[in-house]
């Protein structure tokens, strides 16, 4: 097997006894695991889809830094409310705030000069990260800072020297990777008040957002600045492009200063609310240990045990992941700014936003309608709501701004799974229209679709991409129109969803670009890969064949039958070749051509079971669990990506995984935890049970659910949310029994 994995940590720790198993499960989580290699993640204090992740933010810049954070550096310039997780693309960071002492300084600094700016160093020795708080010692300022959070305001607490120069700078300049400010304003409302907003341009085209700030104690002064020149020279300033505002104390040896931060969409005036309602008092702890509280709420939803305490945390790390994002995108009362710039009063519904959904469509949404039903409903008006005011679905959403990122109408089969799995809080014919009305749009190549049944490549990049990802998500409205009775649709739907046949070369027995009905694009190499460059997007042929999980039995007869589709998928762990000198960054966690480290392979491991081998998917997706994901700062193989890196973890973990993302069939492959303990609705539960589970014992030998055996090689969402038992009886050799006649075996469409 040609195997190549980059940055993974050594061995697994024991830090701690697993003979116990405590109901406060925040401990099990470690914020620094992702912040490594390419993991990209939020460091920080946040709530569970809060509004603000409030974090720190290093100086280095650069893709490894997308998130303001990266466990290599040791600089820091501030705090600020707003971040990524495990994005590509570097965004956010606003309303950073950085205590500091001495003479005032207005820049960052740069590596080389640091004293010509506010810039820090710290250790990690001197750093405490768990969920809802973070700390760390200021070096140069021989500063504390303390970071909690609530959903909308972050709660900052600096324990401070004495200083007859101590200052607190609200930096309404700085933004991480793309972001620059447009226009900025800030004023004092009186001796401990601050308000104002931040506009930017980044990868959000048109961000707007409001803040007000409220200290615990009156400042001597304030006064907001205007950087003029890369000297530091200054001129006083409430509005201009970056804006940077500071706060001026008198401190004695350990003396305190709390800071609340409210943000809001919409006005100064509700971030100030937002303080109101969420913390109207300045008990730093009680914020802390709410948050605390917050978090175990949601992993309590899956409890489980296992003989490795480094496996405990990182299952319980990845589903923390999970639940950062899609993030609150109103205020208190209700009210938010849609993508359209118009202010929506008192919504019905939360409005979210931070929409991955090239990513999420895959696992982290079919997640989130087993363990967040709650939120599902909220999600999906959220993105009902984007339709009416863009005109589509949205594509890659992110602070009410459409950065149509990735290829695909990826909400679509989201929006299609909650409908056929039966969510009702949202209107069903509105989020039918809105399915439709994206798919019939003109855009990105869709022309060529609705004209010609294929994307031709010398017209379209990532012509075979986006014709891959159009069809997965055709095929989830012809689901649902055939549930709504709207048999022309169906038929419709139906056909588009099979046009991937379009883009397979029954030659190569690749997916490949083509030029028109009888040519395709040359030379041709399976192995290159380009970054939107060329036919596919952030992969290759290898990966992008397998990109038909709606149709895996298609599929399967284009290649020549389950044994030529088996010997195909055996080649895909094996292969080796150049992806060439532009291959995409995002292309990591190699197993031949198989990338973990990437979304478009997600799905490929379970396979195996739709050919009747389901020991193969046993022996990939171990492999993979056990040595793609450690508890270590490194222990993400690629970018997390806004969750679904985790939410395949903690799918594949429990033993089963959505390949189909909206056929409500989650197809079994190899338990790696002991025993598991799912929340279902209403009260249920879903105890998981791994009997003679180990590293060796790998291979599913045979299944009872709620005692009765269970020969089938997939479970349905449907009977699994009603809850019972599943046993699993594992074994160290594979079954040529269990999950392999043909009528066991997972299938693309399921009623």
């Amino acid at each position: 097997m040609a195997l190549v994995i980059g940055a993974l940590a050594s061995c697994s720790s024991t830090r701690e006894n697993a003979s116990q198993f405590p109901a406060a499960l925040t401990q099990y989580v470690d914020p620094y695991i992702g912040t490594d290699y390419h993991g990209h993640v939020f460091m920080g204090a946040s709530v569970p889809f809060g509004a603000v992740q409030l974090g720190p933010n290093n100086l280095t810049e650069g893709w490894d830094w997308c998130s303001g954070y990266h466990y290599s550096d040791s600089t820091l310039v501030g705090f600020s409310h707003t971040h990524l997780s495990g994005t590509g693309i570097g965004d956010l960071g606003d309303i950073a705030i950085m205590p500091t002492t001495g003479p005032l300084k207005l820049l960052k600094g740069t590596h080389q000069h640091p004293e010509k700016g506010f810039l820090s160093l710290y250790s990690h020795q001197d750093e405490t990260a768990r969920p809802g708080y973070y700390a760390v010692r200021l070096q140069r300022y021989n500063i504390q800072a303390e970071l909690t959070a609530t959903a909308r305001v972050g709660f900052h607490q600096y324990t401070f020297p004495a200083s007859e120069q101590a200052q607190v700078i609200v930096d309404l300049e700085e933004g991480i990777g793309w972001d620059q400010p447009t226009e900025t304003f800030m004023t004092q409302l009186n001796d401990s008040t601050l308000a104002g907003y931040r506009y930017s341009r980044g990868w959000a085209a048109d961000q707007r957002i409001y803040f007000a700030a409220v200290f615990s104690q009156p400042m001597q002064r304030f006064s907001s600045f205007q950087v003029t020149d890369s000297s530091g020279t200054a001129v006083a300033a409430s509005t201009e492009k970056g804006i940077k505002g500071v706060a001026f104390f008198t401190t004695k040896a350990g003396e305190k200063i709390k800071l609340k931060v409210g943000i809001s969409p919409v006005s100064p005036e509700n971030a100030l609310a937002n303080i109101r309602a969420e913390v109207p008092h300045w008990d730093f702890e009680q914020v802390v240990a709410a948050a605390d509280t917050a978090w175990n709420r949601e992993l309590q939803k899956v409890r489980i045990q296992t003989d490795s305490p480094a496996q405990r945390r990182t299952f319980y790390t990845a589903l923390y992941h999970t639940l950062i994002v899609p993030s609150v995108f109103n205020d208190h009362n209700g009210d938010y700014r849609g993508t359209d710039q118009k202010v929506y009063p008192k919504a019905n519904f939360t409005n979210l936003t931070t929409f991955s959904l090239w990513d999420t469509y895959r696992a982290a949404h079919p997640l989130f309608t087993i363990l967040q039903p709650d939120r599902v409903n909220d999600m999906i008006n959220s993105m009902l709501a984007i339709y009416q005011q863009q005109g589509k679905l949205p594509v890659w959403h992110l602070m009410g701004n459409e950065t149509n990122t990735m290829v695909g109408y990826s909400s679509v089969p989201v929006v299609a799974d909650a409908l056929l799995k039966g969510f009702d809080g949202f209107d069903h014919a509105l989020a039918y229209e809105a399915m439709k009305a994206t798919a019939m749009g003109d855009a990105f190549g869709l022309p060529f679709v609705k004209r010609q049944g294929f994307i031709p490549a010398d017209e379209e990049v990532e012509s075979v991409a986006k014709g891959l990802e159009y069809a997965i998500a055709d095929m989830s409205i012809a689901q649902v129109a055939r549930r709504r009775g709207q048999q022309a649709d169906y038929e419709y739907f139906s056909r588009r969803g099979r046009y991937y046949e379009n883009y397979f070369d029954k030659q190569t027995r690749f997916m490949r670009g083509r030029l028109s009905q009888h040519a395709w694009r040359s030379p041709f190499d399976p192995f290159k890969s380009a970054h939107r460059k060329d036919d596919y997007a952030e992969g290759n042929a290898w990966q992008y064949t397998w990109l038909v999980p709606q149709d895996v039995e298609g599929l399967m007869t284009l290649m020549g039958g389950e044994e030529a589709f088996a010997q195909k998928l055996d080649s895909l762990f094996a292969a080796a070749g150049d992806m060439g000198e532009e291959a995409s960054n995002d292309i990591t966690g190699l197993i031949g051509q198989y990338a973990h480290g990437n979304e478009p392979s997600h799905h490929i491991t379970y396979l195996y079971a739709y050919a009747g081998q389901p020991w193969k998917t046993a022996e990939q997706v171990r492999f993979i669990v056990e040595n793609m994901y450690t508890d270590q700062p490194d222990g993400l193989i690629g970018n997390e990506d806004v969750g679904q890196l985790s939410a395949w973890y903690v799918f594949s973990s429990l033993g089963f995984y959505p390949v189909n993302p909206f056929n409500g069939a989650y197809v079994f492959g190899s338990p790696a935890v002991r025993q598991a303990t799912l929340a279902m609705p209403g009260g249920r539960t879903l105890e998981i049970e791994a009997l003679d589970n180990s590293p060796e014992n790998k291979y599913i030998q045979r299944i009872t659910f709620n005692g009765v055996p269970y020969t089938n090689a997939y479970i349905l969402h449907r009977d699994l949310v009603r809850g019972g038992k599943l046993v699993f009886e594992m074994g160290s050799k594979p079954s040529t029994a269990w999950g392999t006649a043909k009528e066991d075996r997972p299938r693309s469409s399921v009623e």
